[in-house]
């Protein structure tokens, strides 16, 4: 025990510098600042530290230069901060000492406790804030399917051990309460969950009624809500991501899921107008799609000797336009896309996916021909009924007159009711497959004697 003591504090040592770098504001601009009188020892991403008189220090970041002078954004709010204000730099790296005993906390964007348990006991090893992606040659391929407990999920779009998925939706349609479903039925080994510009009253719904005291044992939740600075937004998108990698490289199995991307792209917006970027499409600079892919590149299988970090990266649609921006390049960056619709959500049946427009880009071969068959069947079945929706709905369509169509209408309600599935409840892929099978008129049994007489 003392020596690991002792190993964590020569670490902490070798950051401390041997002499103190200070220049002065010399323009505050919104949230913007300039400073003077630094040397060449500032670099962007470099950590600035204002000392306001009468006020607690506030923590800043380098976005750029600009005339000889530095722009920062800070962490905090800026009262007290005026002309002359000291500024000192800090070479201090940005990385945070993830331990085992963060599971069960909640942390800010800077990685300090803020759910009033006491500090954070740190680990050993250092993981950096901004990590880079592991080497795409040296990554492992996604693993075996992975049980979220959600039937619509572990059937229609099954995810594998280190996928991808974007969770699209508009405001108000249930992606929170599916993300925390799945926090709290996943067969991961631990929980690693971003909420990124959430809003503040709805932090402590999601910890006690979402995610349930079970749900955060095995969890760590990183909290930046709408109201803090961009930078803290963006941090606690990236401390998500270094957390989830800890975990990786202590081979276990971690489910990562962010709520939510778009308000981390909001953030990378603030700043990269801040640091004086042209604006593009929507107003998001060029910088902001690259930070999108290398945040999200972070996630997956890791290397070999590794665990994998699934992603589940819920996109607020804005305006419910699908080919916005950001849904549009998330789209192209992930491994598949679950789509959630408010009309879905409207007539009652939550979780409001819609199955024909959600895809999981490791099937086929994630399930087995059997499932694959079920499935097919099934989405069959949901295309008749909503092709012809409009006119059963308004009672033109006379029974008998196209089969298809008439099976459809009889199994249809009983599909509708499969996907419908409460917050409290959980269901295996096991039980889900065998549910649906059932519903479409598919008997599994007898394979599955088959399967145990090792005749099949």
């Amino acid at each position: 025990m003392t020596s690991k003591i002792a190993e964590q504090t020569s670490e902490r040592l070798k950051n401390i510098p041997p002499h103190e770098i200070y220049g002065e504001v010399t323009k505050v601009l919104g949230l913007m600042i300039e400073i003077k009188g630094f040397g060449a020892d500032l670099t962007v991403g470099s950590r600035v530290i204002l000392h306001p008189v009468k006020k607690k220090p506030i923590p800043c970041e380098v976005i750029g230069f600009k005339d000889k002078s530095a722009v920062l954004l800070p962490f905090g709010r800026l009262e007290g901060v005026g002309l002359g204000c000291r500024a000192v730099f800090t070479n201090i790296l940005p990385v945070i000492y993830p331990s085992e005993s963060w599971l069960g906390r909640v942390i800010n964007g800077l990685g300090e406790p803020i759910d009033g348990k006491g500090p954070l006991i740190s680990g050993s090893h250092p993981i950096s804030i901004k990590n880079n992606p592991p080497p795409a040659h040296q990554r492992k391929r996604i693993g075996e399917k992975l049980d979220l407990g959600v039937r619509a999920v572990n059937t229609f779009t099954a995810l594998c051990q280190g996928q991808r998925m974007g969770i699209f939706a508009g405001s108000g349609v249930g992606k929170s309460v599916l993300l925390s479903m799945m926090a709290k039925y996943t067969a991961a080994d631990i929980s690693v969950i971003g909420l990124i510009g959430e809003r503040g009253r709805e932090v402590q719904e999601f910890l006690e009624d979402d995610l349930g005291e079970e749900g955060l044992k095995r969890s760590v939740v990183i909290v930046a809500t709408g109201d803090e600075p961009a930078l803290m937004r963006r941090q606690a998108a990236y401390i998500t991501l270094s957390v989830a990698e800890y975990f990786r490289e202590q081979q276990r199995q971690v489910l990562c899921l962010m709520d939510s991307v778009t308000r981390f792209a909001m953030a990378q917006r603030e700043i990269g107008l801040s640091a004086g970027e042209p604006p593009t499409a929507k107003g998001y600079p060029p910088t902001t799609f690259g930070e999108l892919s290398r945040l999200l590149e972070r996630a997956g299988p890791g290397i070999y000797g590794q665990g994998d970090i699934t992603g589940l990266f819920s996109v607020l649609v804005e305006g419910d336009d699908d080919n916005e921006p950001i849904s549009d390049a998330v789209r192209g960056i992930l491994d598949g896309h679950i789509v959630m619709q408010r009309e879905i959500a409207e007539r009652g049946r939550y979780p409001a996916i819609n199955v024909l427009k959600s895809i999981s880009r490791s099937l086929p071969m994630a399930l087995s021909d059997e499932q694959n068959e079920i499935v097919k069947n099934a989405k069959k079945i949901i295309s008749t009924y909503e092709d012809m929706g409009e006119l059963i709905r308004l009672g033109a369509y006379r029974k008998g007159s196209d089969p298809l169509v008439d099976h459809a209408i009889e199994i249809y309600p009983a599909i509708e009711e499969f996907l419908s599935q409460n917050k409290g409840d959980s269901s295996t892929i096991e039980e889900s497959f065998t549910a649906l099978a059932q519903i479409i008129g598919i008997n599994t049994e007898e394979t599955h004697v088959e399967d145990d007489n090792g005749e099949a």
